[in-house]
């Protein structure tokens, strides 16, 4: 059962940060540019891939993705936890994927973003980890 909890545990903070992240995507200032002329510009320039859209709508559109595939992350695993413990953790593929979409995460936000969601994927991969250590005592 303590298993189980954990691995709740660890789909839920990855949910609440996907959930957060996208109303800050859709929802207020928090991940708009402090210089106004900056968000300007983007809405003016595409990428060099495709000049069909512009740097903002491919930083709302990534936010936005980003967004879901967290929010299904935590869906799934929290899901298969509380629903289909036994399958989830006797599966070294499905738990080997969880373990690399986390331990991505880390590594991303680590390298790209800022402290809190560091600290969040950090706690949810450590409960990740105890949970499936405690699944095979």
């Amino acid at each position: 059962m303590a298993a189980k909890i954990l691995m709740v545990v660890s789909a839920g903070i990855v949910l609440t940060l996907g959930v957060i992240h996208l109303v800050y995507t859709f929802w207020g200032p928090q991940l708009t540019p402090r210089e106004p002329a900056l968000q300007m510009k983007m809405e003016q320039v595409s990428p060099v891939v495709t000049k069909a859209t512009t740097m903002w709508r491919c930083w709302v559109g990534f936010n936005a993705s980003h967004s879901m595939g967290l929010i299904l992350f935590g869906l799934v695993f929290g899901s298969l936890a509380l629903a289909h413990g036994e399958i989830l953790f006797q599966s070294p593929f499905l738990l080997v994927v969880g373990l690399a979409m986390l331990g991505g995460m880390v590594v991303l936000s680590r390298l790209y973003f800022f402290s809190v969601p560091l600290i969040g994927v950090s706690i949810s991969l450590v409960c990740y980890l105890s949970s499936i250590a405690l699944s095979r005592t």
